[in-house]
């Protein structure tokens, strides 16, 4: 019995089971109307995202179509007929609409945020939970976002530092607060803005009065520039030669170096050396160079010069002979002395007398100018090893009659009042000396010499060989001149004609006539 109603309980449960599933399926027809194939796109409101799978009755209550709300806030919102999702109560305070930064997609993510509408500070959001924050990384800081950065590139930032007093750089950059001195910095007691712009850390310039350690401590090619590689060998520290206000115009201190030991640096390892072309010298540098420049030296010592004078003053290492330099090729020093180079003196003492002219023949030396006296004479017949002028003339020599050089232009000639003679200078004069006058009258005219030196012109009144006879009757008698002083009657005279030559009887060279 008990198994009966069993049965008939179980018939009657699958026979509502199955009246059940026919009105389930009758529901599913019905909705499934032509209504359900509607174009929306058609009212204006496309239904896109999570719009198109939102049942009909859930906008259009009541079956009411016309009059149903556009804007995301109608519906959304707590108060909406609708009762879609509203802001939440963390919502950041905007007066943007939803679909400014949501999609109909999903509510997150946001696609955009238009920060112009968000109403508070940076922080309201960018907490961390909201929406992104301060990274561990950051710099330490209780500045506000837009501060630094801006809506439209959150990595490119800036900080106004026109209203940080100068030299208060550490109160925020002390590697707490904000970014401060690497481990690798540089030594120094110097503030942020002593070297460094708020533009950017690594354009710097260094106030070396308040660096701490040596120079080599930075300049050593990885903090900063070092020794390039053709630097100069040497030991010295940086603020040896060079300065803080200008590198490359180095100047080392020689003031300390012991005179002479120059080569100790200078030896082309430690310091620059003697150079490939230099002369050949056993000096010292400090000889020649001084600590100021290297050239032009300041002095040569000769003493310790090796080789000869032209393998320098070659007018390559050193000035040699200029254009106008007598034809020679004797060495430097034959004439020339290193005090002096333009007092040039020729020892001619070895010079054999009379040999001048295998020297000084135009060629191998100075020879005689084109307006020298024609002579065969050798230079040191007039001149002397001393000086060219005055010459001491030896007219022994001498081919050809003297006015051929006195003639007032090769050589001194007549003056203006010489006597008038076709003589030439020799007959009076002497080749040492012009004066005393030597003539000697060879006319058997000549009465001879008188008591009294007399001058030409005595007898020669008109200075020129003619006598001029005071009483031509006479001529050439003494009486021709002394017809005045005769006495007739006195001692022996008889007549004037008779005695007109005094020299018979008076002595003409006697101081009177005996």
């Amino acid at each position: 019995m008990e198994h009966v109603r069993t049965v008939n309980h179980i018939r009657l449960l699958s026979l509502l089971f199955i009246l059940l599933t026919g009105l389930l399926s009758t529901s599913v027809i019905e909705a499934a109307t032509p209504e359900s194939n509607f174009d929306h796109f058609m009212t204006g409101f496309p239904l896109t995202g999570a719009h198109a799978r939102v049942d009909c009755e859930s906008c259009h209550l009541g079956g009411v179509f016309r009059g149903t709300p556009t804007q995301c806030s109608s519906c959304h919102t707590n108060a909406g007929r609708v009762g879609a999702s509203a802001k939440s109560n963390r919502h950041i305070p905007t007066t943007d609409t939803c679909d400014d930064c949501h999609t109909t997609h999903a509510w997150q993510p946001v696609v955009r945020v238009d920060h112009v509408a968000v109403i508070g500070s940076c922080t309201n959001c960018h907490n961390g939970m909201m929406a992104s924050g301060k990274p561990s990384q950051h710099m330490a800081t209780n500045a506000s976002c837009d501060d630094c950065h801006s809506t439209t590139n959150w990595s490119s930032t800036r900080f106004d530092h026109s209203n940080v007093a100068p030299g208060t750089c550490a109160s925020c950059h002390n590697g707490t607060k904000a970014s401060g001195k690497p481990a690798r910095h540089i030594q120094s007691s110097a503030t942020c803005d002593d070297c460094h712009n708020t533009r950017s850390w690594n354009s710097v310039r260094v106030d070396h009065l308040a660096v701490i350690g040596t120079c080599f401590s930075c300049h050593n090619n990885q903090t900063a520039r070092g020794k390039p590689n053709n630097h100069i060998q040497s030991s010295n520290l940086c603020d040896d030669c060079h300065t803080t206000n200008n590198w490359d115009a180095a100047v080392f201190d020689h003031a300390g170096v012991a005179p002479g030991s120059c080569s100790t640096c200078h030896n082309g390892t430690k310091a620059t050396g003697k150079s490939s072309t230099h002369i050949q010298s056993s000096n010292t540098c400090d000889d020649c160079h001084s600590t100021r420049t290297w050239n032009p030296v300041i002095r040569v010592d000769h003493l310790a010069v090796i080789g000869t004078c032209f393998s320098c003053h070659n007018n390559q290492t050193a000035q040699g002979k200029p254009n106008n330099h007598i034809q020679s090729n004797n060495l430097c020093d034959d004439c020339h002395t290193t005090n002096n180079w333009d007092t040039a003196v020729f020892d001619h003492s070895s010079v054999a007398p009379g040999s001048c002219s295998t020297c000084h023949n135009g060629s191998r030396a100075t020879g005689k100018p084109g307006d020298h006296l024609v002579t065969t004479a050798q230079c040191d017949d007039c001149h002397s090893t001393v000086a060219w002028v005055p010459a001491n003339f030896d007219h022994a020599n001498i081919s050809g009659s003297c006015s051929n050089c006195h003639n007032g232009t090769q050589a001194t000639g007549k003056t203006n009042n010489h006597f008038i003679t076709s003589r030439q200078c020799n007959a009076c004069h002497g080749t040492s000396t012009w004066l005393p006058l030597t003539f000697r009258h060879t006319s058997a005219d000549y009465p001879g010499d008188h008591r009294r030196n007399l001058a030409c012109t005595d007898c020669h009144g008109s200075n020129t060989e003619i006598v001029t006879w005071s009483s031509p009757a006479y001529q050439p008698d003494c009486a021709g001149c002394h017809a005045r002083d005769y006495r007739s009657g006195e001692d022996r005279h008889t007549t004037l004609s008779q005695d007109r030559d005094c020299g018979r009887c008076h002595r003409v060279s006697a101081r009177s006539f005996d």
